[in-house]
């Protein structure tokens, strides 16, 4: 089978200024921006989001614009300080920390800031650049505002490469997994903070994402983009992991290296690291697409979404990929109250498991057997993960059969893993990072070390009351008919009462009407080969998704139909829709 999967999907922008890509159009349009400045001192802010190759960027502005360049980095706090003070979020655990309650000025030391102020008003220079991450708190009132973005699976990927470092140290050969953490806790969140107080000052955006092709657009331009992207469907740009577990699915159906040894997870609907396209004429804009959030939360989420999640994105799909593959690590995710109070999140990691194929023998370990103890299991879990004994999963553990199409509930607090030979696309709440691995079957992450294990966290709000009874009656494929018409049927299929994502299933052999009811539908085309979804008048154009793709439409666009299409015309399809459950 030829996989259909477009790994680049983009949105062709209507309307757009001051583009180029390269170095030399980069500055030249920044050099043309500078000169229509007016006043007799111009003086110029360039921010960058962490990971921007900042010596790199450095090296190329000068060779190409002309001026006096001072550099954020040098008001920061020293290193020592900065780590003490993100210290207490950060944390000594391996995995986790506490989102943090920083501000990005809180790592500048005034002094230094009103030395730089200073030295600034006595410059004799025509054109002065205040260049880094931060530089707009030296100059808030700068004749020019440049951002430098960086979509953060790029950044992850710098870390994994030992490129770049933590905001204000020098960490570049720290273990990736421990960069990652503290900028998941730390540097996004206080430069998230900032980049949303300049979003609609800025004047010039610059996709740093490949390293030395840099590519330009106006403020006015992403704005107007990020604007247009709420009034259609859309999709973001996939990306996809290797794992200790990881299978071969995804590299035929998705259309991945086939070299590659494995690859276990694929992430195409996580706006925090996901990345929008913007195609003007030849040019291929990347955005990180938490910018559209921010910039757009109540159109794109829906007012009550909105006003619950404010400028957070509250579904996650992506894909786990374990045939030929082996089992996921048995696991737990916190309860809202545990995840608020020792991590700062303001809702836990409910989810749900839809098999999107599965071989003969597939199965989940969901829920815990009668009579299981709870002090007999964790401690025959410590003693597997301090001493390297066998932990027998099935004694303290259900095992079930599953097969394609059925949809698995997995509510915070539920013990449960998927088994090898199972294609699941996860459905779930956003808080990316909060899974508590309790076994993960004796085996080593892909650097050849054990993974961390979190038994200490696990046990403190593992859901001892999901017998295999309970399990059975409240999350184990519970279907329930919605409605019908011409070709077409609705299913509920989830999630459980306890979660605030529902999921409704629709098969088709006809058009279909949907109805956003006022919050965000995330979806994905789980049968057939091609749909296309429209509007019924014609606020935008038709766009034709493909088997397994997921994709998003806004609240503001209300209603849409989705009818097969191309190979699929006439043909049994079906999606499966997620949206955030509002009371009316």
């Amino acid at each position: 089978m030829i996989s259909n999967y477009d790994k680049f999907p983009s949105i062709k922008i209507k309307e757009f200024t001051d583009f180029g890509e390269g170095w030399e159009q980069v500055c030249a349009v920044i050099n043309n921006r500078i000169d229509k400045i007016s006043s007799t001192k111009k003086v110029v802010v360039i921010e960058c989001y962490p990971g921007v190759f900042e010596n790199e960027t450095i090296q190329q502005l000068q060779k190409y614009i002309k001026g006096k360049f001072y550099f954020s980095k040098d008001c920061l706090h020293e290193e020592d300080y900065i780590k003490q003070m993100v210290y207490p979020d950060v944390t000594d655990d391996e995995v986790f920390g506490y989102l943090t309650r920083l501000n990005l000025i809180q790592f500048f030391d005034q002094s230094k800031i009103k030395t730089t102020q200073e030295n600034i008003d006595k410059e004799d220079a025509d054109t002065i650049y205040i260049f880094g991450t931060g530089a707009s708190l030296i100059n808030p009132n700068a004749s020019l505002i440049i951002y430098f973005d960086m979509p953060r699976w790029e950044a992850q990927l710098r870390f994994r490469r030992n490129e770049t470092s933590n905001l204000g140290v020098d960490n570049k050969n720290a273990k990736a997994s421990l960069q990652y953490k503290q900028a998941f806790f730390v540097d996004w969140r206080v430069c998230d903070r900032h980049k949303k107080t300049l979003m609609h000052k800025w004047d010039l955006i610059i996709d740093t994402t490949k390293q030395n092709n840099p590519k330009i657009i106006s403020g006015e331009t992403l704005m107007s983009a990020l604007k247009q992207a709420t009034t259609q469907p859309f999709r973001l740009v996939p990306f996809f992991d290797p794992g200790p577990w990881g299978g071969q699915w995804m590299k035929t159906y998705v259309g991945l290296d086939m070299s590659e040894k494995n690859f276990a997870w694929g992430f195409d609907c996580v706006p925090e690291e996901n990345s929008l396209l913007l195609q003007m004429d030849e040019i291929i804009f990347e955005t990180p697409s938490i910018n559209l959030v921010f910039a757009e939360s109540r159109k794109l989420l829906g007012d009550a979404v909105q006003a619950r999640f404010g400028d957070e994105f509250p579904i996650r799909f992506d894909f786990l990929d374990t045939i030929e593959g082996g089992n996921l690590s048995l696991q737990v995710h916190p309860t809202t109250e545990y995840a608020q109070e020792k991590f700062g999140i303001h809702y836990t990691q409910d989810e749900s498991y839809y098999i999107l194929d599965a071989k003969e023998g597939a199965h989940v370990y969901l829920g815990l057997q009668n009579d299981t103890s709870p002090v007999e299991m964790i401690n025959e879990l410590k003693n597997a993960n301090t001493n390297g004994t066998h932990f027998e999963a099935e004694k303290f553990v259900k095992k079930w059969d599953i097969k394609k199409h059925d949809h698995i509930l997995i509510p915070a607090g539920t013990v449960h893993c998927s088994g090898k030979d199972s294609m699941v696309l996860e459905i779930s709440a956003t808080p990316y990072i909060f899974t508590f691995k309790l076994w993960d079957w004796g085996r080593m992450g892909l650097d050849g070390k054990p993974r961390p294990i979190n038994i200490a966290h696990g046990e403190k709000v593992i859901d001892w009351s999901f017998t295999p009874e309970k399990t059975a009656k409240e999350l184990k494929d519970i279907i329930e008919p919605i409605a019908s018409g011409d070709g077409w049927n609705e299913e509920k299929t989830g999630l459980h009462e306890r979660e605030f994502i529902e999921t409704r299933r629709h098969w088709f052999t006809k058009k279909v009407l949907h109805h956003t009811n006022g919050s965000v539908n995330v979806l994905n085309l789980i049968e057939g080969r091609e749909a296309i979804v429209e509007s019924p008048e014609n606020l935008f154009e038709p766009f034709v998704i493909h088997y397994a793709e997921t994709f998003v439409v806004p609240a503001s666009v209300k209603e849409y139909t989705i009818n097969t299409h191309g190979e699929s015309a006439g043909k049994q399809c079906a999606t499966i829709k997620a949206f955030v459950r509002i009371k009316p």
